[in-house]
């Protein structure tokens, strides 16, 4: 039996009195570990003081971890730095907000060589290795340096720019050709998987060997199209249950018999927040008679409040909202509720099944989950309305949903308008092809399809031509 080491910036080891908000590859990852056994490496969450960086081993709820400390200069220069201000903006397509330094660069390659020694003590010849995001690009060819020939993975959960935006990244020359140190790089659409096969072709000038095939220094580098997804049926209980509990009963006897918009992002400029608001201000302006009958809810928990740019983000898009309530509210209605708190899955998945639309805008995304837990949690007899970006990755799945363009706030609004009027007859059928379009890629068939192609030699056909025939790890060749 193959044992499976996942590697992640960050482990999400569940807390001691079970009030666990985990969700996405967290919930991924320990199903694969509870079924093929293994670890989950990563770091701890925890800045230490310089000299008292300490890795250690631990088990929580049946599974392994290896948790590393960060010093405050590496936390500064890999993470904040050289993650979040340079490899986050470009991937994300904003040239404009990258900024990078020397130092931080530094800071990026040296926590990977950290990464890099501490799994060197930890793994065995046999072991099949998946990393995880855009935090640990080099890690697979410091462990190559080292003498490791396992199978390891990696998946890019966020978008894959063309090659035109992916050179303008400083040293792109240096750290993006790394990716070929791995056996299989996974991509959440074709449009990413097709981006990053041109750069292997065009700037790396690697021998393409067929399909999404080449060769780099004697090994064979394939690139795969898995688009994650969530666990579908799981969800939809989840909602029927928990839109009876006294929190979403609470927020909906508030509505008054209105109707509901819910968005739900965490605060980041590649969510669109600010084009959203202003789309909903397009459509107040734009279609009068829907003031005072419906509320938008956008839950936007705060994320990396430390960093400037960020607190920034935050006021703004708190005055936005507030000048759009002051501008067409009235004494017992507000248009918009704006909640800087996060909420556990089961409140959000009963205000999904509770809303009329959901309103997913990002500018860009790499899949966007809270659009397919929107259509898990929907009643299959009286379901809402999804309007999402174009360029979330999950567009390319849910088809069926109203595709937007978030920088364009005349069609959003035209497209809130639309949804909430919309028949019950084209609700149910639009519904009908999303339930099925998220059920066929859910959470489980992504993991197990991936590590299945990880362990296999066999050219890689599109996702979609895999589903159900992933063999398990141990009846695969590692």
């Amino acid at each position: 039996m193959a044992r499976l080491i996942v590697v992640s910036n960050r482990v999400a080891v569940p807390s001691r009195d079970g009030s666990d908000l985990a969700g996405g590859l967290a919930v991924a990852v320990r199903s694969l570990l509870k079924q093929h056994g293994g670890l989950w490496f990563g770091w701890s969450g925890t800045v230490a003081a310089d000299g008292d960086v300490t890795t250690k081993a631990l088990d929580a709820g049946g599974l392994s971890y290896v948790v590393t400390d960060l010093a405050e200069a590496d936390y500064q220069e890999y993470y904040k730095g050289f993650a979040n201000r340079v490899l986050w903006p470009i991937l994300h397509y904003r040239l404009d907000l990258a900024e990078y330094s020397r130092r931080d660069l530094s800071g990026y390659r040296r926590v990977n060589a950290h990464f890099a020694a501490q799994l060197h003590e930890l793994l065995q010849p046999d072991d099949v290795i998946w990393v995880h995001d855009y935090h640990l690009i080099p890690l697979a060819k410091m462990l190559r340096d080292r003498g490791h020939r396992n199978r390891i993975g990696f998946f890019l959960h966020v978008p894959c720019p063309p090659p035109d935006i992916l050179t303008a990244l400083p040293n792109h020359e240096w750290l993006m050709p790394q990716l070929s140190a791995y056996d299989l790089v996974g991509f959440q659409t074709e449009n990413d998987a097709a981006n990053f096969a041109r750069y292997l072709e065009t700037e790396c000038k690697l021998e393409k060997r067929g399909g999404y095939t080449f060769q780099s220094n004697g090994r064979t580098v394939r690139i795969g199209v898995f688009p994650i997804g969530i666990e579908t049926a799981e969800f939809r209980e989840l909602a029927v249950r928990s839109v009876r509990s006294t929190v979403v009963q609470n927020v909906l006897q508030s509505l008054a018999g209105r109707a509901m918009v819910i968005g739900v992002d965490r605060l980041d400029y590649s969510k669109g927040l600010a084009q959203r608001l202003d789309a909903f201000d397009r459509f107040l302006a734009v279609y009068p008679d829907w003031r005072g009958q419906v509320t938008y809810l956008q839950i936007t928990p705060k994320s990396r409040a430390e960093i400037e740019e960020y607190a920034e983000m935050a006021r703004k898009i708190s005055e936005a909202a507030g000048r759009i309530n002051g501008a067409y509210g009235e004494a017992a209605w507000t248009p918009i509720r704006y909640v800087n708190r996060a909420y556990s899955r089961t409140v959000l998945a009963g205000l999904y099944r509770s809303a009329r639309v959901g309103l997913v805008t990002p500018l860009r995304d790499g899949m966007n989950l809270v659009a397919k837990e929107y259509i898990a949690a929907q009643d299959p007899e009286d379901p809402g309305v999804l309007i999402l970006s174009r360029f979330a990755g999950a567009a390319a799945e849910c088809t069926d949903a109203l595709l937007v363009n978030p920088y364009d706030p005349e069609a959003v609004a035209t497209s809130i308008a639309h949804a909430l009027s919309m028949p019950l007859e084209e609700r149910r059928a639009r519904h009908k092809a999303l339930f099925q379009a998220i059920s066929v890629s859910d959470l489980r068939s992504w993991g197990e399809l991936f590590l299945a192609t990880l362990t296999k030699s066999a050219d890689l056909p599109r996702w979609h031509e895999q589903i159900g025939m992933a063999p398990s790890l141990s009846s695969s060749a590692a």
